[in-house]
């Protein structure tokens, strides 16, 4: 008796069309049956957000001919609360969201629609992983990720993952450097440092463009950031249970339950 396909739900934060999406299609629907609900426009910067002021519309595309594919109006949570509670008959073995145009690593994690995608898939128990990589143009090479994400793919579903936990994994940008492998990571202390550009309209208007400079203060070897600079995949283990449990002890002497 052949073995039953696992169902792969696939979304993505940069839209349905985007090439790291296609890309990851490309490579899942070779592992088995693929279902891709992801937004009709992009939505990088969304973090968790959801829609509860609008309409949230949700149409069945034909990109491939190989698997079922929704656009909808709203954000990457949104795509993966659609797709488990009105599309899918049943719960997906698996939810791959990616591969993004941009690195995801260290603080980017809190602001990335496509780890909110893999982290809400998390909360419903199913296990996700979310794919970026280190290269922020719409024409990027994905070309040396796919055996990785079919390693990853096909080892979460053999192995599952821990409770509460989901995976970010990242790639370095094609280069003329052979990938050096899979390294698991924590993440690393770094952070944007921002600046509000204020311009005018021809009309007069202030408005303001967000720009920065992303700084590492961290020179652990153990971190994303040090994988990705010397050319290493990085995975590092998320967690949505916010609750800073090593602080609790600090607030024993605030006495709040008396």
């Amino acid at each position: 008796m052949a073995k039953k396909k696992p169902l792969i739900l696939v979304t993505n934060d940069d839209g349905i069309t985007a090439p790291g999406i296609r890309h990851l299609i490309s490579v899942v629907k070779k592992i088995g049956d693929v279902i891709v609900v992801a937004p009709d426009s992009p939505q990088s910067g969304m973090g968790h957000a959801i829609t509860v002021n609008d309409n949230l519309y949700c149409d069945e595309v034909h990109l491939d001919d190989e698997v079922k594919e929704y656009s909808c109006s709203g954000t990457p949570a949104d795509c993966v609360k659609i797709a488990t509670q009105e599309i899918l008959k049943q719960k997906p073995d698996i939810c791959v969201s990616g591969i993004n145009h941009g690195s995801n690593s260290s603080i980017n994690v809190i602001y990335s629609g496509t780890m909110s995608a893999a982290v809400e898939a998390g909360t419903g128990d199913i296990p996700a992983i979310g794919f970026s990589l280190l290269d922020y143009a719409m024409d990027a090479d994905f070309s040396h990720t796919s055996s990785y994400i079919e390693y990853m793919v096909k080892k979460v579903l053999d192995e599952g993952l821990p409770k509460a936990t989901v995976l970010n994994v990242n790639f370095p940008k094609k280069s003329d450097h052979e990938i050096k492998g899979l390294r698991l990571c924590r993440q690393a202390k770094a952070n944007w440092v921002e600046n509000f550009d204020k311009r005018q309209t021809p009309h007069g208007r202030d408005y303001y463009w967000l720009t920065g400079e992303f700084v590492n203060h961290d020179g652990g070897k153990d971190t994303d950031e040090w994988a990705l600079a010397n050319n290493y995949i990085s995975v590092v283990p998320v967690q949505f249970d916010l609750t800073a449990y090593h602080a609790l002890k600090e607030f024993k002497n605030w006495n709040f339950e008396d």
